[in-house]
């Protein structure tokens, strides 16, 4: 057992721990929101919901629908906050995928009549047995932080007529996926038939190309075993039959499947490393590929899958598809691939989201939020930084280049753990705040393309005022979590928890004193008592479905958004007090996003600068005792004056505001 092992246990724990404490969930379902998360962005689930139940019999900690490979997935956790102190065995690895077998099996019996609308567990119910009318397969995913003694587990568990495969997802496994350096396990393909091949002359020491074709049905066998973990860095969007292109693909498949090899342009493949035998006849051929993944022709591979899955009229055995494969020195992966993928792809654009990781957006937010100081929160006198985590396990890493405990005690320190935040949490507080809650509601992957295509071709300006305002947001946003669970509603936390920010939001017009929430660290009692009004109209709308779907399905409708929307609520005046002046949004298309002011008026900036800190402060001062600026201006006042302590230069924004706060307090009687 190796001391990296170890420290992944450990940090595991305390990420669950911190994370439930910040979001006021049982640790069982805030270990399923992380690994979950993680086997998302690796391409292994999709469109996965958290439902806990547990009867005789039956056990879920969750479910999910790949409509990639028509599979429906059943989730069911085991987590310890004492990992490697035992192992969970053979026997209780069994008993847990029968019950979670079993769960579906009452499910689609109409177990949902038998439970409380109002529940995550009735919509787990629900949405397993509308799964199972068109699903082709049955995965149950076991989750656990021990290390089990078995991998592979051999059931002959059936679900409406489907076989059940068991997936095993140890200590082990996911710290194989968090330390790998890459967003998925690597995928190794045998060839029980070796593909013959011609191979290019040397051109590079760090790669080689191979040239071969591959039999629509292997092909097909290959992704419905791997599916979208073939296809690298995000480019997991199932194509549906419907453009005129995958129309031709399938007619070819189908009348013409002989046809394919001359009318189709194939694949272009990726991978590590390559085992080559002779053929019987002579020449080379490919035995077995490693790390293979598909950089372009993903249409093609899901279109013959598709064939595949509904078993309709298509003789895959008859297809041949043309396969470029190209072999990378394993450094060079993360840096060749996404070229490969971005200069090969023709049939369908590939955006900025398929490259997120390395998009000059993530980027810039990493390298501000490295250096900017949050401020102490009152009584700590401690602050802090936000670490943002670009690509996964950036911030275990971080820790880990620390060499003493004590130094990774007081890098952890500097860096709360509760401070993290990832690209989906980007993604979920911004469109939050743009009032998209639906969208958020459809799952952590999706939101974040659906935010990536906005900001495709229009990266906004990643400066320290964009980046403090951001970071507000989250602050609002979790602070809504704590309001909401508190509230006690017993289920939907999540998604009542987008749309009741995404109703302030609306009703105080983006007034929200961001620059307050960011220098106090938290929202003000004003806000929260707004937030817990707003969350009880909220939840009435959101447990009471329109057409007669479950509530999962319906908070992911704009509909349902146009429902809370309408929802008559005043700001009350302790709240309408606080408020900021109205922002200046020059357009609400996607190029500035949230950016008022992005140039300082020279004028404003120097004048704002060529006061001392000094009377900064005592004009937030005497605003205070005189009641005669907004909260808000007395804050920015106060603001200005650490600003000017430091010397350091005030963003566009704050340069504007400042000099109408001193022009209206001179007016109002301060005097300098």
């Amino acid at each position: 057992m190796t001391t990296s092992l170890e420290s992944y246990a450990e940090d595991l724990v305390q990420t669950v721990i911190a994370y439930s404490e910040a979001n006021s969930t049982s640790t069982h379902d805030a270990f399923m929101e992380q690994v979950l998360s993680d086997l998302e962005s690796a391409g292994h689930v999709a469109d996965w919901s958290i439902g806990y139940y547990r009867s005789r019999g039956q056990e879920i900690s969750g479910y999910g629908w790949s409509e990639e490979q028509a599979s429906l997935d059943l989730f069911v956790a085991s987590f310890t906050q004492q990992p490697l102190m035992s192992r969970i065995g053979k026997t209780e690895i069994t008993a847990l995928a029968k019950r979670a077998a079993g769960f579906a099996v009452k499910a689609q019996a109409g177990l949902a009549a038998q439970l409380d609308q109002a529940t995550e567990a009735y919509d787990a119910a629900e949405g397993v047995a509308a799964a199972l009318t068109a699903a082709a397969a049955v995965r149950v995913f076991i989750i656990t932080n021990d290390l089990a003694t078995v991998s592979i587990l051999d059931t002959t568990l059936v679900v409406a007529g489907l076989p059940v495969t068991v997936e095993i997802w140890d200590l082990e496994r996911l710290h194989r996926l968090e330390t790998s350096g890459q967003l998925r396990e690597p995928i190794a393909v045998t060839f029980g038939e070796p593909l013959p091949c011609l191979s290019t002359p040397n051109t590079d020491e760090n790669y080689s190309v191979f040239l071969t074709i591959i039999r629509g049905d292997v092909l097909a066998q290959i992704y419905h075993e791997h599916g979208t973990r073939l296809l690298e860095l995000n480019v997991r969007s199932f194509l549906q039959l419907k453009g005129a292109v995958n129309r031709g693909i399938r007619e070819t498949l189908i009348h013409m499947p002989e046809r394919f090899l001359a009318y189709n342009n194939g694949i272009s493949a990726t991978a590590a490393k390559v085992e080559m035998v002779e053929l019987p006849g002579g020449g080379p051929a490919i035995h077995r590929i490693h790390d293979l993944q598909i950089v372009n022709g993903g249409q093609t591979t899901a279109s013959i899958h598709s064939s595949f899955v509904k078993k309709d009229e298509a003789d895959l055995a008859k297809v041949h598809v043309q396969m470029k494969l190209t072999v990378v020195d394993p450094a060079y992966l993360q840096e060749v691939v996404p070229e490969i993928s971005r200069f090969s792809n023709t049939q369908n654009k590939v955006t900025l989201v398929d490259f997120s990781s390395n998009d000059s957006f993530h980027v810039e937010l990493e390298k501000v939020s490295r250096t900017l100081w949050a401020p102490a929160v009152a009584g700590t006198g401690q602050e802090t930084k936000w670490f943002y985590e670009r690509a996964r396990g950036q911030y275990a890493d971080a820790v880990n280049r620390e060499r003493t405990p004590a130094r990774q005690k007081a890098f952890k320190s500097q860096h709360p753990l509760k401070q993290k935040f990832l690209k989906t949490d980007v993604a979920k507080w911004m469109n939050t705040w743009d009032q998209k809650p639906w969208s958020v509601c459809r799952g952590a992957e999706k939101n974040f393309r659906a935010f990536m295509a906005e900001l495709d071709g229009a990266t906004p300006t990643t400066d320290v005022d964009y980046v403090q305002q951001l970071l507000a947001k989250g602050i609002l946003f979790r602070a809504t979590e704590k309001v909401v669970t508190d509230q006690a509603f017993g289920g939907y936390r999540a998604n009542i928890v987008t749309y009741s920010v995404a109703k302030l939001v609306q009703a105080t017009e983006s007034r929200i004193d961001l620059e307050r929430i960011w220098r106090d660290q938290f929202i003000t009692d004003a806000t929260a008592e707004a937030l817990a009004e707003i969350s009880h109209l909220v939840h009435k709308i959101v447990i009471d479905p329109v057409g007669g779907t479950n509530v999962g399905e319906w908070t992911k409708k704009e509909l349902c958004w146009g429902h809370v929307s309408e929802i008559e609520w005043a700001v009350p005046p302790a709240l309408q007090d606080e408020l900021g002046v109205a922002p200046q949004v020059v357009s609400r298309t996607r190029s500035a996003r949230h950016r008022a002011v992005t140039v300082a008026d020279p004028e404003d900036l120097l004048r704002v600068k060529a006061i001392e800190s000094d009377t900064w402060f005592a004009l937030a001062a005497w605003a205070k005792e005189t009641e005669s600026l907004q909260p808000w201006q007395r804050g920015l006042a106060f603001s200005l004056g650490r600003l000017a302590g430091r010397e350091a230069e005030p963003s566009a924004k704050q340069a504007k505001q400042g000099v109408l706060i001193l022009d209206e307090a001179l007016a109002l009687g301060f005097r300098m």
